[in-house]
């Protein structure tokens, strides 16, 4: 499991963060600078979430600092939304940006998207006979090629990364197209079946893994039980 620092000063913020990103991550959750490079020098971090406006020194400072010494992702929390502000933070060696207030569905989106660009996931994924080369692009099942689309690639990589985590059309769109595009929640279910039965074709029992969660989008089963709420489509 990833493991992803989160520093900021405010608890009730730090307790919000831990909520989201339990149980899909191990979150550690500091007020203190300090405390936080400590940790980084003794223990291996995924990505920081980093506040600016804090008592110690401000973020952009932190952000100087974690630089000095580590290539660790980092995404800037913040209320300020002015322009300057965010390529500050960009100049200065941060990943990503984010502002307050944000739900649960950006905050993983964006953590998603910026481990992916980093390449702090792992290359090879494998579940019961499908294995997913991030290096190459190559999916197959049994050692039989599966040929995929650069967005069902992606998809497919998404499902396997999180596991029995239940995500909306909406989250989809942004981890897999990005926020600057237009695309309808149509094209996220043609995308899903298109990969249900390009897996099927190989061989995957795709319908007991890649299911419909009603109401909210989709979900990859660790194990092919099936629940009532969830249906094939």
């Amino acid at each position: 499991m990833k493991t992803i620092l989160c520093i900021d000063d405010e608890p009730r913020m730090l307790d919000l963060l831990t909520l989201y990103l339990e149980p899909l991550y191990l979150c550690r959750a500091m007020s203190s600078i300090q405390e936080a490079l400590d940790f980084l020098e003794e223990e291996h971090v995924d990505l920081v979430l980093l506040d600016i406006m804090m008592p110690e020194m401000d973020g952009w400072q932190v952000c100087q600092e974690i630089r000095k010494f580590w290539d660790v992702p980092i995404i800037m929390l913040t209320a300020k939304g002015e322009q300057a502000d965010i390529v500050k933070g960009l100049n200065l060696g941060a990943d990503d940006y984010i502002l307050k207030p944000f739900d649960e569905e950006e905050l993983l989106a964006r953590i998603h998207a910026v481990l992916r660009r980093t390449k702090y996931e792992e290359k090879v994924i494998n579940f019961e006979g499908l294995c997913l080369d991030r290096e190459s692009f190559e999916v197959y099942f049994q050692h039989k090629s599966i040929p995929l689309t650069p967005k069902e690639f992606a998809m497919l990589a998404l499902f396997l990364d999180y596991q029995n985590r239940a995500f909306s059309r909406e989250h989809l769109i942004h981890a897999v197209w990005g926020y600057d595009v237009t695309i309808e929640d149509r094209t996220i279910d043609s995308h899903v079946r298109n990969l249900r039965e390009k897996l099927r074709k190989s061989g995957f029992p795709a319908d007991d893994y890649l299911q419909t969660v009603w109401g909210i989008g989709y979900k990859w089963h660790k194990s092919a039980n099936r629940k009532q709420m969830e249906h094939k489509s």
